[in-house]
């Protein structure tokens, strides 16, 4: 059975294949610079999607970014499935059996990309998150994980930082996390002038596509 695409943006490298990575949004929705993240892993040769949660709406300011994940939040299950049903999508899309796909999260899209590697565990074998945790299980994960946060972070408190490694490290998970001194939540998107660190967002990307490549060597 073939998946048609769902809603969402996709970015091929020029080659037209490559091992697949999901996206999944923070809470401002799919944005242009999510839209810019997949389209900078196409030019270095993953194939990229990332599924539009919000069904078109995007959010720039912190007020109505609350509005739209609270509304999502209430309509869990069926985020889950819509992350779900990319998943399939860009598996056909790859046929990357062999190595899986690797699922990145920014914020609220961070507890999708570690649930979805639970749920998925077939599919997804690395899983890349920005400065977000929450997730209630992970015992079916069969996954490597890295993590990017920020050093004063009050979205992100340290300690469910330091209890999602733990439980990482404990499931006998490959988990690999950081701290990036003097950044902030949003310190890898360029367009939250606030909080934006280059040098750190730079290092990240760096790390990101070392761990990417290595999982898919």
């Amino acid at each position: 059975m073939t998946h048609p695409q769902p809603q969402g943006f996709l970015a091929v490298p020029p080659t037209g294949k490559g091992h697949g990575v999901l996206v999944l949004h923070a809470w401002w929705g799919l944005n242009d610079t999510i839209k810019a993240f997949c389209t900078r892993l196409a030019e270095s040769g993953f194939v990229a999607f990332a599924p539009d949660l919000y069904h078109g709406k995007v959010a720039d300011n912190i007020a109505d970014a609350e509005t739209l994940s609270k509304a999502l939040d209430a309509n869990y299950l069926q985020a889950k499935s819509e992350v779900a049903e990319a998943t399939r999508f860009l598996n056909e899309r790859v046929g990357s059996a062999d190595r899986g796909l690797a699922a990145i999260g920014f914020s609220l899209g961070a507890s999708y990309a570690l649930d979805i590697s639970n749920t998925a565990p077939e599919y997804i074998r690395s899983v890349v998150i920005f400065y977000g945790t929450w997730v209630d299980d992970l015992s079916h994960s069969r996954a490597a994980y890295l993590g990017h946060f920020a050093e004063n972070d009050e979205f992100e408190p340290q300690a469910n930082v330091d209890r999602l490694e733990e439980y990482l490290r404990r499931a006998g998970r490959p988990v690999t996390f950081y701290r990036y001194s003097g950044t902030g939540h949003w310190f890898f998107e360029p367009d939250r002038t606030q909080a934006y660190n280059q040098t750190a967002a730079s290092l990240a990307w760096d790390r990101t596509l070392a761990f990417l490549k290595s999982a898919t060597a």
